[in-house]
């Protein structure tokens, strides 16, 4: 397996998207082909990581995709790379509410077998950081802690405190980053703001990083930790179908600022299955991709932009019309509000007969599915894996409209989005590296079916 390293964080806020990033920059600085992975389901961490590193970002989540998973998937994502870094998700042993160290990033590295960096936010401390090292490093043996990256140092005082501190732990101290504005990256209410809406913002901020990391972090160390991990051998995941289920067939993806949540290995599962993306931007764009025989409208922030999006009330036609035809179309979380008739107040696309608007509470959590409707690329009965994560919410406007899923957890279940006709839309986000079938049996759906006759031929 490729060199490696895990960046992990005593907590969420640590800093492990700073020094994550800052990495990947000064490793490309020196000329090495950089893979970055995210532990988790999240979306943004992995457009920075793309930017940072030029190769598309990635996720690893032993709870979607299962543990026996992750190994294959870093092997297929890390392909022509020359070191991958590893982001990790909250703090080092946060995983699955209820599931133990289930999809938490010391579970990620231990099915990696590989050396962990652990980032600490040090604005507010000094001798104290001797005693959560200790914690972090002594809590699970078979987790390999091989370093620390102090994070927020606010001078070179405070920096000698900091390793005078952990002097005989016998852990290396190998960076300590200095607090720099320049290096803010703006939140919101699902987290940092996606690359996609401030690209040349992103840039600079990530330039900053990278100076940043070779400056105050012992780079030659970090490379000669990744390059120790041991080798870990075994299958690598592969989309591509044995044989084409489709030729010919496009699928129109949206993208843009209001769209940017996409796994990578949904869009070249979709491609395995001999499928041509083409993406369009619905703030933008005023017709859908000519000859579209699918849509997927994925996630990401449309309530930020519903003004925009409604203004655009020609492609809202074509997508109301579109759905009318009887085509595919597949919407997760953000896609779901786009098609609902109003979001906030904002005509959308009126294709479900609900409205949406922005809540005040946070749902989010991993959900065991099942799908409860069925659709022509999913049979009803289908159990998935996935996650839920927003702060809106779907009032239905049909008692007889039929649900997408029936969601459950160790507390609650419940059902959730809403199939029409061809289309099905929820707020469930679904990685389809352990469900590759999805993707095949979508790709077919969307052909005409001379082209399926012609693949099964």
């Amino acid at each position: 397996m490729i060199p490696r390293i895990v960046v992990a964080g005593t907590s969420s806020g640590a800093g492990k998207t700073t020094v994550a990033c800052g990495l990947i920059g000064a490793l490309r600085a020196r000329g090495l082909t950089v893979q970055g992975f995210k532990v988790g389901p999240d979306y943004i961490d992995p457009s920075h990581h793309a930017l940072a590193s030029g190769r598309p970002g990635r996720n690893l989540d032993a709870f979607l995709s299962g543990p026996d998973l992750v190994a294959p998937l870093v092997h297929h994502g890390s392909a022509g790379a020359d070191i991958a870094v590893i982001e990790g998700v909250m703090g080092l042993f946060d995983g699955a509410s209820g599931r133990g160290e289930l999809a938490s990033t010391a579970h990620v590295a231990k099915l990696l077998d590989a050396p962990v960096l652990l980032v600490l936010d040090a604005a507010a401390m000094a001798r104290s950081a001797a005693a959560m090292v200790h914690g972090f490093r002594t809590f699970d043996p078979q987790v390999k802690v091989a370093g620390v990256i102090f994070n927020k140092v606010g001078s070179d005082i405070h920096e000698q405190l900091l390793r005078e501190a952990i002097e005989g732990s016998g852990l290396p101290v190998l960076g300590a980053l200095r607090r720099d504005e320049r290096v803010t990256t703006p939140e919101r209410h699902l987290g940092l703001v996606p690359v996609a809406e401030r690209e040349h913002e992103a840039r600079e901020a990530l330039a900053a990083l990278a100076e940043a990391a070779t400056r105050y972090v012992d780079m030659d160390a970090v490379v000669r930790l990744a390059g120790a991990a041991p080798e870990v051998a075994g299958p690598t995941w592969s989309p591509v179908a044995e044989r084409p289920v489709v030729r010919g067939t496009r699928i129109a993806i949206a993208r843009g600022p209001a769209f940017s949540f996409h796994y990578q290995e949904n869009l070249e599962l979709l491609e395995g299955a001999g499928a041509e993306l083409v993406g369009f931007d619905p703030m933008r764009d005023e017709a859908l991709p000519e000859g579209a025989g699918a849509l997927v409208l994925a996630g990401g922030f449309p309530e930020v932009f519903g003004a925009e999006l409604s203004a655009n009330a020609r492609l809202r036609a074509e997508v109301a019309a579109f759905a009318a035809s009887g085509r595919p179309i597949l919407a997760e979380c953000g896609g779901l509000l786009y098609l609902c008739e109003s979001l906030d107040g904002h005509a959308m696309c009126g294709v479900l007969p609900a409205r949406a608007e922005m809540a005040g509470r946070l749902t989010l959590g991993y959900r065991e599915a099942t799908a409860t409707t069925a659709t022509p690329w999913l049979p009803a009965g289908t159990a998935v894996r996935g996650h839920e994560f927003h702060y809106s919410k779907v009032q239905s406007l049909d008692p007889r409209a039929e649900a997408a899923w029936q969601l459950s957890t160790r507390t609650f279940e419940r059902p959730e989005g809403i199939v029409r006709g061809a289309v099905q839309a929820g707020y469930l986000h679904v990685h389809w590296g352990a469900h590759p079938e999805i993707a095949r049996g979508f790709a077919a759906a969307a052909a005409p079916l001379r082209a399926v006759k012609d693949a099964v031929a």
